[in-house]
């Protein structure tokens, strides 16, 4: 990610959530004769805040899961349990969003809380089998350090296993996250507030103009967090690689 790169996307997302009409005279020819470029029946600030929100809540139980699911199928008494902690994990993958919207809907009502579910179900399965690979991927010398220092198990995976397979778990999330950006559009066809609202206004009223701030808005979101997390996983991997050259001395 270079500097340039970081300002350039920066500054775009914070003129189209702040100052939306900076650009329209760039939208204008996008919309339709006499219509309106920007909208307006919300403020694009609001419903990044919103979109933000539903992602938050979604995410931060789907991540806790994942981990103490990988957490439990990697200890001697769980492994027993990783065809059904897969199982778990693979069910959002199995069904689309949309459909579990579609069958969330009438137990759950419109709004939030069933695109939450359904984000939270989406972004199971990255998570779950990055943190496995990463705490499968422990090198074994390492842990008989541990051991033979005296480390409880307790101690070991806080301070050894954890650290180590961070940067595996942190590009598991950064994938479930950037995905949930994306997918948390939809949720406004069930009446949840995001960035969908502005996609879906501009499609019913025929306006690009709407479609291209919604999905411009999103995209720079999600490259932002994408970057984010690439110079978190980044600063997790040096100490991980430090750990690793030291065991194989």
């Amino acid at each position: 990610m270079t500097a340039l790169r970081w300002i350039v996307l920066v500054g775009m997302t914070g003129a189209l959530v702040l100052f939306p009409a900076l650009f329209e005279p760039v939208l204008r020819p996008f919309a339709p004769a006499g219509g309106p470029v920007i909208y307006d029946r919300a403020t694009l600030a609001g419903l990044t805040a919103s979109h933000l929100m539903l992602v938050m809540l979604a995410m931060v139980p789907s991540t806790l899961i994942a981990l103490a699911l990988a957490i439990l199928v990697t200890r001697p008494a769980g492994a027993e349990f990783l065809p059904t902690a897969r199982m778990l994990a693979n069910i959002g993958q199995t069904f689309p969003p949309v459909a579990v919207l579609a069958l969330s809907v009438p137990l759950l009502g419109f709004g939030t809380r069933p695109t939450v579910l359904a984000l939270f179900l989406y972004g199971l399965l990255p998570i779950f089998e990055n943190a496995l690979a990463g705490l499968r991927g422990v090198p074994g010398s390492v842990l008989l350090s541990a051991r033979a220092v005296g480390m409880t198990p307790r101690q070991m995976l806080v301070q050894v296993e954890m650290p180590l397979a961070l940067p595996l778990i942190l590009e598991g999330i950064r994938i479930s996250v950037v995905i949930a950006l994306s997918t948390a559009t939809i949720g406004s066809t069930v009446a949840a507030r995001s960035l969908g609202e502005v996609i879906i206004a501009g499609l019913t009223s025929n306006n690009p103009a709407f479609v291209i701030q919604g999905g411009v808005l999103t995209g720079c979101i999600a490259v932002l967090v994408y970057d984010v997390f690439g110079l978190l996983i980044l600063a997790a991997r040096r100490p991980a690689a430090t750990a690793r050259i030291r065991s194989r001395g």
